[in-house]
């Protein structure tokens, strides 16, 4: 059950979910720097005392190990500060790195305490078994998202010390390796109800994320997601942004009421999704003023025209057929800007010169070529 529902919470996170998930597992380098000291300082007690040359290599390797997780974890941090920005594949690879190295240590310090078992020294045995205990509890709160990492981490952490103990044919030894077993069956819980909480968690902090995107009015996306997804769509190449206000809304709001006022926003939110590409963007910024951000910007003139055309199309709302109109201002990147605050900015200037033209659609370069509105050459017309 555990398995099943592990893929499917996986498969639930959004992308920017699993990118904070994997973020956080290189958010911090204490545990690899901590269980490193420590077992290079019980290795080098351990080597003094009892001359094994053997636990004197776990050491060596267990430290080479951490190291080289270090340079995984500032690695990743150095590519999470490029452009262009991680996406989800390449974050699996990155995981799937971070969680060999978890598990390769925790089979270092797992052969590390069954080979201070062997050597019979007791207080050596419980600093390493000690050390043991400490990283995978350590497991149980990282890695909780990762369930399949973190089980096999703990495994690797305590067969090897459970397998000797056991066979050791007195009483202690076999108390102690049923301690470890118990340990391990403790932790697997442990994983198994910190999963189901974080699941639960994401699942809500999802919930809200999309929540927070959309209009209620409309079922559109709100303002809010102009800001944050503008950006890298420009990244991405060009775009054009359409900005477009209803013509005749007020009126038609005044005579027939809200209700009806709002059943026309509802319409047209629907008319505008409707000729919308699947990767385009259909924002309600607020009233009766919408922003259409279209991926194809070589298209841009024809999708103006497209939305002039639906909007203005009757309405039939409970009964009474209603016309309205649209002014739409367009701004095309990079012709018309770089960046999101540019574009912006010149489609509403755009719009601005459309609703002084009484409807229909107004390009942003065709102010730009306007000497009389300008007031400069086209070739200073861009700034951004």
């Amino acid at each position: 059950m555990l398995f099943n529902r592990m893929e499917t919470g996986r498969a639930s996170i959004s992308d920017a979910v699993y990118m904070e998930v994997i973020t956080g597992l290189h958010g911090t380098t204490m545990p690899t720097v901590l269980a490193a000291a420590c077992q290079a300082m019980v290795g080098a007690i351990t080597t003094y005392e009892t001359g094994d040359m053997m636990t004197a290599g776990l050491t060596v390797a267990g430290v080479a190990v951490a190291i080289i997780r270090l340079f995984e974890i500032f690695a990743f941090r150095r590519r999470l500060a490029r452009m262009p920005q991680l996406g989800r594949a390449e974050a699996a690879l990155w995981e799937r790195r971070y969680v060999a190295g978890t598990i390769a240590t925790a089979s270092l310090l797992g052969v590390f305490a069954a080979r201070s078992i062997v050597l019979g020294d007791a207080l050596c045995s419980v600093m390493a078994i000690g050390i043991g205990f400490g990283f995978g509890a350590g497991v149980v709160a990282r890695l909780a998202l990762r369930p399949v990492a973190a089980l096999l981490d703990l495994v690797a952490i305590a067969a090897p010390a459970a397998i000797v103990t056991f066979m050791q044919p007195d009483l202690r030894h076999v108390g102690l390796g049923l301690l470890i077993l118990m340990y391990v069956a403790a932790s697997f819980e442990m994983v198994r109800l910190s999963f189901n909480a974080s699941i639960n968690q994401i699942t809500l902090k999802r919930q809200f994320e999309q929540l927070s995107r959309i209009d209620p009015m409309t079922g559109l996306s709100n303002r809010s997601v102009l800001a944050t997804d503008l950006a890298p769509m420009l990244a991405a190449g060009m775009v054009a942004v359409h900005t477009l206000d209803l013509d005749r809304f007020k009126e038609a709001n005044d005579r027939f009421g809200h209700p009806v006022g709002d059943a026309l926003l509802r319409q047209v939110a629907g008319r505008l999704r409707a000729i919308a590409a699947a990767e385009d963007l259909v924002i309600r910024m607020g009233g009766d003023e919408f922003v259409l951000v279209q991926r194809a910007a070589a298209d841009a003139e024809p999708m103006a025209q497209r939305i002039v055309q639906s909007i203005g199309a009757p309405y039939d709302v409970e009964g009474q057929l209603i016309e309205l109109g649209a002014s739409v201002g367009v701004a095309v990147a990079p012709e018309d800007g770089r960046t999101a605050e540019a574009l912006l900015s010149r489609s509403d200037k755009a719009l601005y010169r459309a609703k002084q033209e009484r409807g229909g659609y107004v390009l942003a370069r065709d102010l730009r070529m306007d000497k009389t509105v300008s007031g400069r050459s086209a070739s200073e017309g861009l700034a951004a």
